[in-house]
Order: C-alpha cells, then structure tokens, then sequence
C-alpha cells in the first residue's frame, strides 16, 4: 500500500471517528487569525448568543442584509471575530413565495444539532386585507437543522414551522418535562394585540404538535403602550430562563413611554401553562429590547439586547441577578475596563417627579448610586419619602 493510500485512508478514519461537531473549533481558529474587534464595534440587532460547551466558544448571530444570517465569534465576550455569513435563504425555500427578508434568527443546541429558529418575511398578501391597515402578509417563524453551529442549515419543510395562517415571528426553544416547545409571537399586525403563545414540536423539531397555547396579550403589561397610529400592542422576542426557585421568568419586548422595552412575565406554576404574571416595572426601559438570556461560562446570567432601537442598533450586555422571585440588572458588561454609569432616567422607578439627583461612584462596591428627593416612590413598603 503507497504512503498516499495510507494517507487517504487516515483521513477518512478520523473523520468517522470525530464527526464534523468536533472539528468547527478548528475552522473557527483558521477563522481567528484576522483582528479581532470589540463589542462596542458591532452594529447589529435582535441578538442572540450561544455558549458552545463543545468549543468553548460564544457564536452571536444576527439578520443581515441579503436574506441571510451573520455570526460573530469569541471565547471571552470581549474579542469578537468576523462576521460570518452562517446562512442564505434559498430563493425557491417557499416555493412561489418570495423572502424578502430574515428577522430574529436564534442558535440552539439541542440533541446533538445545531438549529435556526428564523423568522422569515415576505410581501405576499393573504385575501383579507384591513381598509387603512398594514398589509397583512406571509410572515412566519420556522426551523433549520446543521451539524455545525457554521452550517449549512437545511430546511424541514418549504413553508413555516408554525401554522401558515398566522403572522408568526420569534420563535425560540422551550424544554419542558422533556418535550420540546416554541414559544413565539402572533404578530399584532393580524390580531392588534399581539400575543405571546406557545406549542409543542415534535422530537427532531421538523414540526409542530396539537395547537397553539395562549401565554399573554401585549396589552397585559401595565407598562405597555399601545401605538398612536393604530392602537396596538406590540409584542417582540419571548426568551424564557428557569430559575433555581422553581419559577419560570420570560422576557419579552413592546413599548412603553420610554422607548422600546424589556418586560418581564413570572409562572409561579414554573410551567408554560402559567399563571402568568406581569412585573409591573420592566426589566429595561431605555430604548433597548428583543433581548435572550444565557449563562457564561463561568456560570453568569446574562441578558443581551439591542440599543437603541433603530439603524444604529448595537449589541448590548447586562449582568443580570436571580433572586428567585424576579430578575433584574446588576451592571453592564462593556467588554473594557471602562465604568459606565447606568443611564440616569429620574421617572425610573419614580413616578412623581425627582429633584437634585447626584451620581457617586462607590470604589469599594465599585458601583454607581444616583441620589435624589422626591415625593413618593412607588416601591412596596414606602408610601412617603
């Protein structure tokens, strides 16, 4: 046998021994050699991050122009690298039906696969159409299935995972007893309040099972603030983390007077099924929103969300604290050695006006404290300060 025969023969024994999952940290190191840019760099919207325990690598993807999906890479949230264009649709994927654009892509790993949960837009109309309305068009969240958090990502089916009827977008994965679910928005455009629901998939996630379940109105929340131009509720990128205390919070976006919004909804059951109850005071309130949740390697919760929302929208990162009854912010994660103060908003959680604030910087909490006066603060247990 020639050292070539041997040499084929190799390489095609260690590539059934290691399957492809095993060798993507090696494509993303030949992929690393490039300078690597900061977080604050980025301009990109409807984030999501995954820790990869395989690689130890975080992959943060987002929409990109073309119909396609972009993924950025780092081992330490600081240095980023790339992008990479993890995903084109296929002109033919709806048949007839044109996608004219991608919306909310997540990566999930599950079962040994890498999925895209994308929402994919389009301008074809349905027959009812509302007089001085939206065009209520096809529009709707499905499931791609890779080897690799890099791809190539195929396609189940050539229409939506979620029923084809419904103006669906942000799907994202759910486990519970086992069973796999989405949980995604029914898009106020179809029903003016927008809801949040929730169904169950079959195990290969290829398609759905039974009918949808109803999980919250935008209009629930007491923060939530319904369009001035058609007197909707909004409701944005469900993302849900089960707490160590049995319940179960789910983060969800819409608008409120300050801008678009990151509110928090708590099953006390830890179930789907709820009850749900909304947190009066959102989770972040400063023009930030369609967030996700993780767990660093270290083992650190975090929220990232995308600010502000508009062309100049950029990845940002919160540390977030679980105190078993809710979830709030701790600080934000910049990637430097910079302190950043949080942005000052003196009706937040203050609803009757504040005077003579002062910010002091504590060295030896190393936080930030804003002092003030006012009237009344709207925290249980204080009805006069």
């Amino acid at each position: 046998m020639s050292r070539k025969t041997i040499l084929i023969l190799s390489i095609f024994l260690l590539s059934e021994v290691y399957p492809f999952t095993q060798f993507h940290s090696q494509e993303l190191l030949k992929n690393e050699t490039a300078d690597s840019i900061k977080l604050s760099e980025i301009k990109m919207r409807d984030v999501c991050i995954l820790p990869d325990p395989v690689s130890k690598t975080y992959y943060m993807i987002g929409p990109d122009r073309g119909n396609s999906v972009r993924c950025y890479t780092s081992s330490d949230l600081k240095n980023w690298y790339g992008p990479r264009i993890i995903f084109t649709a296929p002109t033919d994927l709806w048949g007839d039906i044109s996608i004219r654009g991608i919306w909310a892509p997540e990566l999930h790993a599950y079962q040994g696969k890498y999925y895209l949960f994308l929402t994919f837009n389009t301008q074809n109309e349905f027959s009812e159409q509302w007089r001085n309305w939206l065009p209520r068009v096809t529009r709707g969240s499905q499931v791609l299935v890779g080897d690799s958090p890099f791809g190539p990502f195929r396609a189940f089916n050539h229409h939506a995972t979620l029923p084809s009827d419904m103006m669906t977008l942000d799907g994202t994965l759910w486990i519970e007893d086992n069973l796999p679910y989405m949980v995604y928005c029914h898009e106020w455009v179809q029903i003016k309040d927008g809801t949040i629901e929730y169904i169950q998939m079959t195990d290969d996630l290829s398609a759905t099972v039974g009918e949808p379940k109803h999980i919250l109105n935008g209009s629930d929340a007491p923060w939530n603030r319904s369009s001035p131009q058609y007197h909707c509720y909004v409701t944005d990128g469900p993302y849900l983390y089960k707490s160590e205390s049995g319940k179960l919070f789910m983060i969800w976006s819409s608008f409120s007077e300050t801008g678009y919004t990151t509110g928090l909804a708590i099953s006390g059951s830890g179930k789907l099924s709820g009850p749900w109850q909304q947190q009066t005071m959102p989770l972040y309130r400063h023009d930030g929103g369609h967030g996700m949740l993780f767990t660093t390697f270290e083992g650190a919760l975090m929220l990232v969300l995308h600010s502000p929302n508009n062309r100049d929208a950029q990845p940002r990162l919160f540390e977030l604290q679980d105190t078993g009854e809710t979830l709030w912010v701790d600080k934000e994660f910049t990637g430097t050695d910079q302190r950043v103060a949080p942005k000052p908003l003196f009706r937040d959680p203050i609803y009757d006006g504040a005077a003579d604030p002062a910010i002091i910087w504590n060295r030896e909490e190393k936080r930030w404290f804003m002092l003030y006066t006012n009237r009344r603060a709207n925290l249980e247990g204080l009805d006069g300060v």
